[in-house]
C-alpha cells in the first residue's frame, strides 16, 4: 500500500482545480508517473492492487485498472500475473545504483538562452494591448470597418476556391494579392512594383526582422533615425547588429553624418513618408542623397511606411523606393493601420535578386501568411472598397485630431504642447513644465490612460520629454472623457 504522504500527493492531483478537465484514470496515472520520476516509487516498488487503492480514493475499481493500463503502456509500471503491479527497472537506475539528485524544474531557474534569444527576450519585445484604451498610439478605428462585406467577401472566396484555401499556401504570397499591392502602392504611392516583387509578411515587424537577419551579419551597422519605431530598433538589436543613430530635425533624418560616415554602415532605417514619432517628412534632396549613397556603397535602404495613407494635408510624398533606379531599396508596409491589426498580414516589395532568398527565409520562420485571409483582402482591394474605406476613415481620422488638439489646448495647456502631425494615428505632445515623463505616464496610467514616453524613443534614452496620444480608434467623448481624467491626474503629480 502507499505511504500516507505517497496516497496525499495522489488525492491532491484528484483535487486540484488544473487537472479538473482530466478525467479521473488520467489524473491518478499522471500522479503516479510523477510519484516514480521524482524518486518516491522506486525501480522494483509494489503498487497497491487495484480494489483497495479504488477504496482509499473513493473511485471506481476500473478507474484504477485503466490508470494502471497506462502506466503500463508507457513502461513506467510492469505487470506480473498474480503478483501485482511493480516499479519498472527504468534503463539507467539497475538495481544497486541511486537514482541521481532531481533537478529543479526549468520554471525555477533562468534558461540559458543563445547571445540572440538573450537580446530578444531583454528587448522585452513588441506589445500591443489587446483592448487599446485612449491614448494607445497606432490602432486604427476597427469599430467602422464594414465586416458585413468582409464575411461576404470571404463567403465568394471559399466559395469558388473551395477547399484550396485549406491547403499550404505559396510562401511568397498569393497571387492575386500580390498583385493588387503592386497595383495599389504604383498607383498611390508612385512605387515601381511588380507582383512577383511583393513578399506578402504577417506584419511589417517580421519583415524588419527578415532583413536584419538576411541582409546584414552580427556586428554590422546599420544606421537609424534618432528617434525611431522601438519595434526596429529592437529587431536589430536583437539580431547582432549595430545601430547608429542618426538625428531627425523637421526635414526628417539629418544626411550629413550618414554620407561622411569612413566606416560605411551596410544599411539605413527610415520612415520617411511620415516619421516615427515626429511626424516630419524627409526631404525630396536628402532622399535623393540616400539613394546615391545606397549605390555608391552597395548598402540597403529599408523603407518603413507604415501609415502613410493617412496623410491630412495635401497629397503624401512619393516613396524613396519608387524614386530609386538602383533598386537597393525595400519597401515595407502593412494592412495593420489601414484596415484592422486581427489581419495579420504585412508586405516588402523587394529589389528582384533579393525575392527568391528572402521567400526561403520566410519559410523558415513560418510558411506562409493564412490563404483565406489573402484571397478575401485581394478581393477587397480588386473591388475599390480598400481605397474607399481608406478614403472614409482619412476624414474621421482628421477630425479627431483636430478635436483632440483642441482637447489639449483647453485642458492640458499647463503641461504640454501639442505638436500637430500632418497625418498618421497618434499626436506628439511635449511636456512644457518641470513634471518628470515617468510620473506623467504612471499618473496617466492610474486613471485607465495609455501614453507612450517620447524620451525612450531616442537611442540614449534622453530625448525630449512628452508623449504621444493615438486618437484614431476613439471617438470625441472618449477623448473628452480621458483628457479631462489625464488633467485630473497630472495636478496631482508631486513634482520632487
Amino acid at each position: 500500500m502507499f505511504k500516507h504522504s505517497q496516497l496525499d500527493s495522489v488525492k491532491a492531483w484528484l483535487a486540484h482545480p488544473a487537472h479538473a478537465a482530466m478525467p479521473l484514470h488520467a489524473r491518478i496515472q499522471r500522479a503516479i508517473r510523477q510519484l516514480i520520476l521524482d524518486g518516491a516509487l522506486g525501480p522494483g516498488k509494489p503498487l497497491p492492487a487495484s480494489r483497495p487503492l479504488a477504496a482509499s480514493l473513493g473511485v471506481s475499481r476500473d478507474t484504477i485498472e485503466a490508470a494502471y493500463a497506462q502506466l503500463h503502456a508507457e513502461g513506467f509500471i510492469e505487470r506480473r500475473v498474480g503478483s501485482g503491479s511493480f516499479v519498472t527497472d527504468m534503463t539507467g537506475f539497475a538495481p544497486g545504483h541511486r537514482r541521481p539528485r532531481r533537478e529543479a524544474p526549468l520554471r525555477d531557474q533562468a534558461p540559458r538562452l543563445s547571445q540572440r534569444g538573450a537580446a530578444m527576450f531583454h528587448s522585452g519585445g513588441v506589445r500591443e494591448m489587446l483592448v487599446p484604451r485612449p491614448f494607445a498610439p497606432g490602432v486604427p478605428d476597427t469599430r467602422s470597418f464594414p465586416l458585413p462585406l468582409w464575411e461576404r467577401l470571404e463567403r465568394q472566396v471559399l466559395k469558388e476556391v473551395g477547399t484550396l484555401a485549406l491547403q499550404h499556401g505559396d510562401p511568397q504570397g498569393a497571387e492575386p494579392l500580390r498583385r493588387a499591392i503592386a497595383d495599389y502602392v504604383n498607383l498611390e504611392r508612385g512605387a515601381r512594383a511588380t507582383a512577383d516583387r511583393v513578399l506578402v509578411l504577417t506584419s511589417s515587424q517580421q519583415a524588419m526582422m527578415l532583413c536584419a537577419t538576411v541582409l546584414l551579419d552580427p556586428g554590422e551597422r546599420i544606421f537609424i533615425e534618432d528617434p525611431a519605431y522601438y519595434g526596429a530598433r529592437r529587431a536589430f538589436d536583437a539580431a547582432g547588429l549595430e545601430s547608429l543613430p542618426i538625428r531627425v530635425d523637421r526635414q526628417g533624418v539629418t544626411v550629413e553624418p550618414i554620407l561622411s560616415d569612413p566606416q560605411r554602415a551596410r544599411a539605413v532605417f527610415l520612415t520617411p513618408s511620415h516619421q516615427f514619432p515626429t511626424g516630419v517628412t524627409l526631404a525630396l534632396d536628402r532622399r535623393l542623397a540616400l539613394i546615391e549613397w545606397a549605390a555608391r556603397h552597395q548598402a540597403w535602404i529599408i523603407e518603413d511606411d507604415y501609415d502613410s495613407e493617412f496623410h491630412y494635408a495635401g497629397k503624401p510624398t512619393a516613396c524613396v523606393q519608387g524614386l530609386d533606379p538602383h533598386d537597393r531599396t525595400l519597401y515595407i508596409g502593412t494592412f495593420t493601420k489601414s484596415l484592422f491589426p486581427g489581419l495579420r498580414i504585412g508586405y516588402v516589395v523587394l529589389p528582384p535578386p533579393l525575392v527568391k532568398p528572402m521567400t526561403v527565409a520566410r519559410s523558415l520562420l513560418d510558411g506562409h501568411t493564412a490563404s483565406v485571409a489573402q484571397l478575401t483582402l485581394a478581393r477587397f482591394m480588386e473591388g475599390g472598397h480598400f481605397g474607399a474605406h481608406v478614403r472614409a476613415m482619412r476624414s474621421v481620422y482628421a477630425q479627431r485630431l483636430e478635436i483632440l488638439t483642441g482637447l489639449v489646448r483647453r485642458h492640458l495647456s499647463d503641461f504640454v504642447a501639442p505638436r500637430v502631425p500632418v497625418g498618421g494615428l497618434q499626436m506628439p505632445c511635449v511636456l512644457t513644465c518641470a513634471m518628470p515623463e515617468h510620473l506623467a505616464i504612471d499618473a496617466a496610467r492610474r486613471v485607465g490612460v495609455e501614453l507612450l514616453g517620447l524620451s525612450g524613443l531616442h537611442a540614449a534614452g534622453d530625448g525630449e520629454a512628452g508623449f504621444l496620444m493615438g486618437f484614431a480608434a476613439y471617438t470625441p467623448a472618449e477623448m473628452e472623457v480621458a483628457v479631462r481624467k489625464l488633467a485630473s491626474a497630472l495636478q496631482t503629480v508631486k513634482v520632487p
